[in-house]
C-alpha cells in the first residue's frame, strides 16, 4: 500500500499540471483533436503543448516540432498517434525527463500478431527511463475537480464521489450522462486498456486512498494479477467499499474481452470466488453496479435485513414487498410503540402494518414527515423503504376546485412540493437509520429531482431498491469478516513472536 495517495504513479496522471499532446491537430476529424477539445472544455488549468511536426498553432495554443523543444518538462504525455511510431514517441519523453504518461492509440496487444511485439517495444522503452504509463489503447483519465477529461466525449454533470476503473475506455464516457440524471458522478474514472504497465490493482490502491473517492466501481475483463489484486482488495474494503462487474465469465463475454484489450477471461465461478475473497460485492450489470455505489456512497452498511416499507397505494407497496422478499430481505411487523404514533395520521381506508399503506389522506404534508418520522423511529426495522408518488396532478384540482385562479396554481404546487421536499431532508441528513426511495414516476419530476439533487437515493422500481439495501447489508458482512480476519492475523503474528 502506498504511504499516501500522491506516492501512487496515478497522481500526476490523473492531477497533472501540464500536458505534452502528441497528436491533436487543426483537423476537427482527428481523435487526438476531439481528445484535446474535451481537455479545453471541462477548463483544463494547467499548460498544454501541442506536439505537431508541421503546425504552429494546434487549437488556438502553441505547438512543438518535438516534445525535446518544450520550455518545460511536463507532468504528463498524451499519446494518439499511429501505431507504429507511439514508441518513438514515448522515446523523445523519456529523453526529455517526462516520466508519466498515457497512451491512447490501439493497434497493440489486443489485435495480436505484430501488435504484441509493438506492445513490448513499448514496456521496454518505459522501463528503460521509469516511465509509468496507462494503456495502450485507453482513453484516459476524467477527473472532474481537476478540471481533467481526456475522453473523447465532453464531460457532463458534476463531480461525485463514485471512483473508477474500467478496463473499457467508452463504458467510462458512457456513464457521464446516465449519472448525472441520477445527482451522481465520478471522483475520477480511469480507463486502463491493455493494462501493459498500470493495471487495475494500481487503480484500486490510488482510488482507495483518494479523499475524493467513497466508492469504487471496476469494470473488469480479466485480472492477471490475481494474488495482488486480492491482497489490494482486502487491505481496502474495511475503509471503502468496492463493486465490480464482470464481463467475460460467458464464451461471448471472453471472446469480446480478448478483443477489446487482450484481456483473458476466466469462468465466471473462478471470479465469483476472487470477489468473495477480496470482500467485493459482485454486480450483474452497469444498472446494478451503479446502483449499489450509490447506495454504498450514501449508506456504508446497515446492521440487519430488516425493511419497513411505506407506500401511497396497495399496489407499489405489494410489489416492493415482493421485491424485498426476493433480494432475501425481511419486513417485520411494527411495533405497539409505532402503530399507536401512526394511527392519527393514516386513515381508515389504509392499512397499519408492514407495508404502511397511506391510501389517501387529507394531509399530504403527513406523508412526507411524522410517517416516515415515526417509521424511521422503529426499533424492529433497519431501513425505511419509501415509496415516492408525484402529488403534482392532485394538487393542481385540489388548487382548481378551491378557486384558485389559473395563472397562480404552477406557482402555489411548486411551492407545496418543495415544502414536500424540505420536510422530508432533515429525516435522511440527521437520521442514523437509512431512509431509501423507490419510484414509478421521471426521476425529473419536481419532488424526486429535488431530493435526488440533494443526495437521498431513489431508485426506478423497488427492485433496484431492493437490491441496492441486499448489498449494502453484504457490504456490511463482508467488512466485519475481513476485519476479523486481520485481527486474527494480528494475534497470530503476535503469538509467534
Amino acid at each position: 500500500m502506498i504511504d499516501s495517495i500522491n506516492a501512487s504513479p496515478l497522481y500526476p496522471i490523473a492531477n497533472p499540471k501540464s500536458i505534452a499532446v502528441f497528436g491533436a491537430s487543426n483537423s476537427i476529424t482527428s481523435m487526438g483533436t476531439s481528445l484535446l477539445d474535451s481537455i479545453l472544455d471541462l477548463g483544463f488549468e494547467g499548460d498544454l503543448y501541442p506536439i505537431h511536426p508541421k503546425e504552429n498553432k494546434v487549437q488556438n495554443l502553441k505547438a512543438y516540432r518535438s516534445v525535446l523543444d518544450l520550455p518545460n518538462v511536463p507532468d504528463l504525455a498524451m499519446i494518439v498517434l499511429p501505431t507504429h511510431i507511439v514508441a518513438q514517441a514515448l522515446d523523445a519523453c523519456g529523453r526529455k525527463g517526462i516520466r508519466h504518461a498515457m497512451i491512447i492509440s490501439g493497434g497493440f496487444k489486443e489485435v495480436g500478431g505484430e501488435g504484441i511485439d509493438l506492445e513490448k517495444e513499448l514496456v521496454a522503452v518505459a522501463n528503460k527511463y521509469g516511465i509509468r504509463f496507462l494503456g495502450p489503447n485507453c482513453i484516459g483519465v476524467a477527473n472532474p475537480r481537476g478540471k481533467l477529461n481526456t475522453t473523447f466525449m465532453s464531460f457532463q454533470g458534476i463531480p461525485g464521489y463514485i471512483g473508477m476503473a474500467s478496463q473499457s475506455g467508452s463504458f467510462v464516457t458512457q456513464m457521464f450522462g446516465y449519472l448525472s440524471d441520477y445527482g451522481l458522478g465520478f471522483s475520477t474514472a480511469i480507463s486502463v486498456g491493455n493494462e501493459a504497465n498500470i493495471d487495475i490493482v494500481d487503480c484500486i490502491e490510488y482510488l482507495g486512498a483518494c479523499p475524493d473517492t467513497r466508492v469504487i466501481a471496476l469494470y473488469i475483463e480479466g485480472i492477471r494479477r490475481g494474488r495482488a489484486f486480492v491482497e489490494m482488495a482486502r487491505s481496502i474494503v474495511p475503509k471503502k467499499p468496492i463493486v465490480a462487474l464482470y464481463i467475460g465469465g460467458s464464451e461471448a463475454g471472453s471472446r469480446a474481452g480478448l478483443s477489446h484489450t487482450g484481456a483473458l477471461a476466466g469462468p465466471d465461478r473462478l471470479y465469483e470466488g476472487i470477489f468473495r475473497q477480496s470482500g467485493i460485492i459482485r454486480a450483474h450489470s452497469a444498472m446494478e453496479m451503479f446502483d449499489i455505489c450509490w447506495m454504498l456512497g450514501c449508506f456504508p452498511g446497515i446492521k440487519d435485513r430488516r425493511v419497513v416499507v411505506q407506500t401511497h397505494s396497495g399496489g407499489p407497496g405489494a410489489e416492493a414487498a415482493d421485491a424485498c422478499g426476493r433480494a432475501g430481505l425481511e419486513l417485520p411487523s411494527l411495533s405497539p410503540e409505532t402503530i399507536k404514533r401512526l394511527r392519527p395520521f393514516i386513515p381508515r381506508t389504509g392499512s397499519i402494518s408492514n407495508p404502511i399503506d397511506y391510501t389517501f389522506g387529507k394531509n399530504l404534508i403527513d406523508y412526507f414527515s411524522e410517517i416516515p418520522k415515526a417509521l424511521l423511529d422503529e426499533k424492529n426495522a433497519d431501513v425505511l423503504l419509501f415509496y415516492f408518488f408525484a402529488p403534482t396532478q392532485r394538487l393542481e384540482r385540489m388548487m382548481k376546485q378551491s378557486g384558485v385562479p389559473p395563472e397562480q396554481i404552477k406557482e402555489q404546487v411548486a411551492k407545496l412540493v418543495n415544502g414536500y421536499s424540505e420536510a422530508m431532508m432533515p429525516l435522511f441528513e440527521s437520521h442514523k437509520k437509512p431512509l431509501v426511495g423507490y419510484t414509478f414516476q421521471n426521476v425529473r419530476d419536481p419532488l424526486v429531482k429535488f431530493l435526488i439533487d440533494r443526495g437521498v437515493p431513489i431508485f426506478s422500481g423497488p427492485q433496484r431498491a431492493a437490491r441496492a439495501i441486499e448489498a449494502a447489508f453484504q457490504y456490511s458482512r463482508l467488512r466485519e469478516r475481513i476485519l476479523a480476519d486481520l485481527l486474527q492475523k494480528g494475534r497470530n503474528k503476535l503469538d509467534s513472536e
